[in-house]
């Protein structure tokens, strides 16, 4: 029985009972009270039993919240950490990234002064070649034109007369 209902009861009797004239006392039926005394001390019991199971539940609540709270708590903590981490991991690959962007960029244009370079040799040399080669040709085409000369300038002789 629920102890507010009982309360109430007993409220009720003492109401009812009679007051003593001149005195703010009342006269209660004994038979009434003890009864429900008794139930009193029944249900306060299990009043407290209920509350105390309230309490409980209340306080198992309290630690399953707790625990979840510090588990969100350490989970966002290692996301973050883990945030922080892969953006330094990505910050260093971008500065790498550029070091050997420049590097190679560097190393390119290396190859193309070296490739300029071995070039302009090579075509000085051939430039050389050609030169002497020219010379050779002019001095070979000088030298014929002079055979020819010799040869048109030149008499007759009888074995050219023999000649058909």
């Amino acid at each position: 029985m629920d102890i507010l209902h009982l309360v109430d009861r007993l409220e009720e009797i003492v109401k009812e009972s009679t007051q003593v004239p001149f005195s703010g006392l009342r006269m209660v039926d004994e038979r009434l009270v003890w009864p429900l005394l008794d139930q009193m001390r029944i249900s306060v019991p299990e009043e407290v039993r209920r509350a105390e199971r309230t309490i409980r539940e209340k306080e198992r609540m309290m630690a399953q919240t707790q625990e979840e709270a510090e588990r969100i708590i350490a989970l966002a903590r290692s996301e973050a950490a883990q945030i922080t981490a892969e953006h330094i991991i990505v910050q260093n690959a971008r500065q790498e990234g550029q070091a050997v962007l420049q590097q190679a960029e560097q190393d390119a244009e290396d190859i193309r002064i070296g490739a300029d370079e071995y070039a302009f040799e090579v075509l000085c040399g051939l430039e050389q070649e050609l030169k002497r080669a020219l010379t050779v040709i002019e001095n070979g085409i000088r030298t014929i034109q002079i055979e020819r000369e010799k040869h048109e300038n030149r008499p007759a002789s009888a074995d050219d007369a023999d000649a058909p």
